[in-house]
């Protein structure tokens, strides 16, 4: 296997295994400053994949006897496939809650009004971006105060299919979220 290859199979495996724990349980968590509590369908970075849909395929389709790591041709390729790497259309206006890694866009007085939540640690920052349906464009309504780069916690809100382009990288998802919330992972 060439190097490029190599490095994009390897980026593609690092990611798989730096995934987010599995959680086994959904939770209701209250929204701020409210008492009422909203139902969140909880999702796993894997349920933002079409079945059937697999980021080697593109890999597949190159000839890789021929691509070598100075091949701008080649990572061209490989970065557009990942940008229109497509969505979950049935998750389109769910209520939904997701872990991952925080990666700011908008901030101000320490405030966040906009992030990306990535589901490993270093992407998009440390790391070429994951797929853009392994990126969500994340907006609130009101900041959320106190978050830094790569903290994890729980976003809970609705998620929409739409495709944002940042500096950071191209999410596939956008989620208007009502919660923002440390991870803590399930324990029994």
């Amino acid at each position: 296997m060439r190097p490029i290859v190599r490095h994009a199979v390897s980026s593609l495996v690092l990611s798989s295994l730096l995934l987010m724990p599995p959680v086994a349980a959904a939770g209701t968590p209250k929204l701020p400053g409210s008492s009422a509590v909203k139902s969140y369908r909880q999702l796993q970075w894997e349920d933002l994949i079409p079945k059937g849909w697999s980021p080697q395929k593109r890999l597949r389709e190159m000839n890789p006897g021929m691509i070598n790591d100075s091949d701008s041709a080649a990572k061209k390729a490989m970065r557009d496939a990942w940008d229109s790497a497509p969505t979950v259309k049935a998750l389109n206006g769910q209520t939904v809650r997701l872990p991952g890694y925080v990666v700011p866009l908008e901030e101000a007085n320490g405030e966040l009004s906009e992030f990306l939540l990535v589901p490993y640690f270093g992407a998009c920052i440390h790391s070429p971006p994951p797929p853009a349906n392994q990126i969500v464009h994340v907006l609130a309504a009101k900041p959320v105060k106190g978050l830094r780069a790569m903290d994890v916690v729980w976003a809970s809100g609705t998620l929409h299919t739409q495709r944002q382009d940042s500096y950071m990288g191209v999410s596939g998802y956008r989620l208007s979220v009502d919660a923002v919330e440390p991870y803590v992972p399930f324990r029994q």
